[in-house]
């Protein structure tokens, strides 16, 4: 089976970021024929060169359209619509292809997906990671009600005309549900985790990595991801600033993004923080088999609720237990298992108070990252997610 890939966001694990589709291409290529049409834009990010730029057997088709987490609106809208003309032209004249995977974010690579599988006469199969046209409207970056309403009548079309709809999380799923499609054509495959760049950390790494941040005797609490608008960043810088007089509490953060100014000055200024600069994926590993708790944060936001975030498998198949901030499934998920804690969003003395009392029971503390990591190891390998996502695409083909 050949399949064609429309991704605008593809990275590999040299860049500081979940590789979710790096993996499952990888697993695909050595089984199929696999086409990606994509953007370079994350080629500018690679901190390291360990890997090829796409998977071994995969088929690159690139154009250069800038993209950066920092950008306004109107620079990413030009940024979408740019791979929305190359995705269109180049999946229309590449080699004949029996499926299109159409991944979102944004909803115009999906729509490009959609429509090239008309025009080929081809099945589609619509990878939904985050809920759009909900996410932006949410976020304040699309005030006009008449286009609200065009993209929610688009995103609908195109859940309709899909052979079938992946979705990284139950809430996700559940939306898709609401929307009027029947449940039978959609699969909840959670963002998952890669257990391979887990298991090659080894313990003496991660000691001379403590020893390198001076943080022997220390309890480390790490952020590791985007510093976003939707990521509630202003609370964690409140909620250090709070801890700045408990001198055994460290906050490590590692990423990028728009409030990476603030964090810099709050480093600058406060001894319980340590800024670190972006890292490749298995250093990040590193990071969170050395801290004592990761913090997966988020604005107070419905559609946020839904989301299925790289770090939270990450740090659970590291054994470090995470504070999270939804109401939504992760909630459910950390309490259930006991294997994190849950702190409403945008409540910084709320979260302060919480990490301290975390710190004072060891025990439990130690308890909730192993319970984490058995469950990590049992439902989140994306060897395994990879295989599901396959299945589909296999029966989807076959039912043309």
């Amino acid at each position: 089976m050949h399949i064609t890939v429309f991704n605008q966001h593809h990275h590999n694990p040299d860049c500081p970021a979940t590789c979710r589709h790096y993996t499952f291409l990888e697993y695909l290529a050595e089984r199929h024929e696999v086409s990606l049409i994509t953007s370079s834009a994350w080629r500018q990010l690679k901190i390291s060169d360990n890997y090829n730029w796409a998977p071994v057997g995969v088929k690159l088709y690139e154009q250069n359209i800038p993209y950066k987490n920092s950008m306004g609106t109107m620079e990413r809208s030009i940024s979408f619509a740019r791979y929305a003309g190359y995705g269109m032209l180049k999946g229309m004249n590449i080699p004949q292809t029996d499926l299109i995977w159409g991944i979102s974010t944004p909803l115009s690579t999906p729509w490009v997906a959609a429509q090239v599988a008309k025009w080929r006469k081809v099945p589609w199969v619509f990878e939904v990671q985050d809920l759009w046209p909900s996410f932006p409207i949410e976020m304040g970056a699309v005030k006009n009600r008449w286009l609200q309403q065009r993209l929610y009548n688009l995103e609908l079309k195109l859940y309709k005309s899909a052979g079938h709809i992946i979705t990284l999380s139950k809430d996700m799923t559940d939306y898709v549900a609401a929307q009027g499609i029947s449940r039978e054509k959609i699969s909840t495959i959670v963002n998952g985790t890669d257990l391979d760049l887990v298991k090659a950390v080894r313990a003496e790494e991660v000691e001379e990595l403590r020893n390198k941040l001076n943080l022997q005797g220390k309890h480390a609490v790490l952020y590791a991801g985007t510093y976003g608008r939707a990521n509630d960043i202003p609370s964690l810088i409140q909620a250090a600033e709070a801890l700045a007089d408990h001198p055994s509490i460290r906050f490590l953060l590692t990423g990028s993004g728009y409030y990476e100014h603030q964090l810099q000055e709050l480093a600058e200024r406060l001894p319980n923080v340590l800024l670190l600069p972006p890292q490749p994926r298995p250093d990040v590993f590193k990071l969170f088999q050395l801290a004592d708790l990761s913090l997966v944060s988020f604005n107070n936001l419905p559609v946020l609720a839904t989301n299925s975030p790289g770090k939270f498998y990450d740090s659970l198949a590291c054994g470090t237990p995470v504070i999270v901030t939804n109401l939504g499934w992760t909630k459910s998920f950390v309490e259930k298992y006991s294997c994190g804690w849950y702190v409403p969003a945008e409540k910084p003395a709320v979260l302060a108070e919480l990490i301290k009392n975390i710190f004072n029971k060891p025990d439990e503390l130690i308890a909730a990252g192993a319970r984490g990591k058995v469950l990590a190891f049992k439902q989140f390998d994306r060897q395994n997610l990879a295989k599901e996502a396959e299945q589909i695409m296999l029966n989807v083909y076959q039912q043309r």
